[in-house]
């Protein structure tokens, strides 16, 4: 999946498949997760907001199914 850099301290790039609803977020230490059933509305929000990190916390970490992938 093809993600986009992203500026934040630490998240290193986000991707998003809008077939399959997956998210994927690849953070400064190399692991990568995808988290499953992602609305793309809130994929945008995510890739736009201020702070990636705290908006990860409360809008996806917790609410959506996620695996590791690397």
């Amino acid at each position: 999946m093809y993600r986009q850099s992203v500026s934040s301290s630490n998240i290193r790039s986000i991707g998003y498949d809008a077939q399959v609803a997956i998210l994927e977020v690849e953070f400064t230490t190399g692991d990568v997760y995808q988290y499953f059933n992602v609305p793309e509305h809130l994929y945008q929000q995510f890739f736009q907001a201020s702070s990636h990190g705290q908006f990860l916390n409360d809008h996806i970490r917790y609410n959506y199914r996620y695996q590791k992938v690397g």
